[in-house]
């Protein structure tokens, strides 16, 4: 049995790059696979291993002091759910255009699933999807206030929009929980009083609530992209790019010069061979499509007992 990790932690790291080496030769002897992020913000990152490799990390890395208030989202899967390992050092654990932003200081409060379950419907109260426009498109709360963006860095400029809602509280979510930090804190900043945050994301409120009320599918970062959420009164909410028939099977367009991350159903993906319009279809650096819709990058094989002189060279 494998296990998935979905975890963060935003706590003072005062040398990253030694961290990331050490971390990194940890994961590997463990045959851990997934993307971690270190920063001198914190830890973000989702990998996949067996049972017993997950525990041994689970339990390593909640013994480091820094790292007490760190909480695992643990989901059971068949094998692995990443091709490689990658643990790289970035100016922030989640890439939001609002680096003096401290949540370890000051951020929403925190609501358990069952807390957000029983606020989310009244009329004081305004829910927020802080994601990009491809994941709230695929699934997200019913009457959730999304805000069109592309990448989450898009945030701070899309705050205008939410100040009509400055008399309600706003509570705040996103996958697992490491945006809404962010954006929280970000709302706070601007004013915003009664401001909330889903603890653990989508992703925990699938596990302790069953999901309830969440239409459609949830998008993660791993060879699965999506994932069932709701138990209660589950629905599909997104629909094929080129038939518009109900649909949540996501792909990348087959044209590496579009690259549109799109929903595409199994009969139109073998039509259009893995592109999203006939004309990606029909140019001359498509991808071969294998049926998935995927198109790994290359590994970089860095290796932290020997250092790689070419890290960040783009082929991670």
């Amino acid at each position: 049995m494998y296990q998935v990790l979905l975890y963060y932690c935003y706590t003072p790291l005062d040398n990253p790059e030694q961290f990331r080496d050490e971390h990194h030769r940890f994961c590997l002897e463990l045959d851990l696979r997934g993307r971690i992020i270190v920063a001198d913000e914190g830890l973000n990152g989702t990998v996949s291993g067996t049972a017993a490799s997950c525990a041994r990390y689970m339990a390593a890395v909640k013994a480091d002091p820094r790292f007490a208030a760190l909480e695992f989202k643990v989901d059971e899967v068949p094998t692995h759910t990443f091709q490689k390992l990658h643990v790289r050092v970035k100016p922030e654990i989640v890439h939001s255009s609002l680096r003096h932003v401290r949540p370890h200081e000051k951020t929403g409060q925190h609501l358990s699933p069952d807390e957000f379950k029983a606020l989310k419907d009244r009329d004081d109260v305004v829910v927020v999807d802080v994601r990009s426009d491809y994941e709230y498109n695929l699934g997200r709360f019913k009457n959730a206030v999304t805000l069109d963006m592309e990448n989450f860095r898009d945030f701070p400029e899309r705050v205008e929009q939410l100040k009509q809602f400055k008399d309600k509280k706003i509570l705040t979510y996103c996958t697992g929980g490491v945006k809404c930090e962010k954006a929280s804190a970000f709302l706070l900043e601007q004013g915003f009083e009664n401001v909330y945050q889903l603890h653990g994301g989508i992703i925990k409120y699938g596990i302790e609530a069953g999901g309830e009320d969440f239409d459609g599918q949830c998008y993660v970062f791993d060879n699965r992209v999506t994932v069932d959420v709701n138990r209660v009164n589950p629905t599909v909410i997104s629909r094929c790019q080129h038939c518009q028939e109900p649909s949540n099977r996501l792909v990348n367009c087959a044209n590496p010069h579009c690259n549109a991350h799109l929903p595409l159903c199994q009969a139109c993906g073998e039509q259009l061979q893995g592109a999203c319009s006939a004309a990606c279809a029909a140019h001359p650096d498509k991808r071969t499509y294998d049926g998935t819709g995927a198109y790994p990058k290359l590994s970089n094989h860095y290796n932290p007992a020997q250092g790689l002189a070419s890290y960040g060279s783009g082929k991670c």
